[in-house]
């Protein structure tokens, strides 16, 4: 169960806001329901990417056994 403040990864692409699967985010927020999460993702210096709501099938847990990957963001 994901809840707020997990580390969580995108099982799917998210072209509009320039994601991918596999980008890493933290649950800040997620409906009485349990049918919606709202992610927040930082850049590698701190600053806040994206703020944008998913459902649940399009984010897993991070486990202790994974390592995280960087990779550039296109320029607008």
């Amino acid at each position: 169960m994901i809840v707020e403040f997990d580390r969580v990864a995108l099982t799917v692409d998210l072209p509009a806001y320039q994601l991918k699967a596999g980008d890493m985010a933290t649950v800040v927020d997620v409906t009485p329901d349990g049918e919606e999460y709202t992610l927040e993702f930082f850049t590698l210096d701190g600053e806040t990417f994206a703020v944008i709501p998913v459902l649940p099938h399009q984010v897993r847990a991070v486990g202790s056994h994974e390592i995280a990957n960087a990779r550039a963001l296109a320029t607008v």
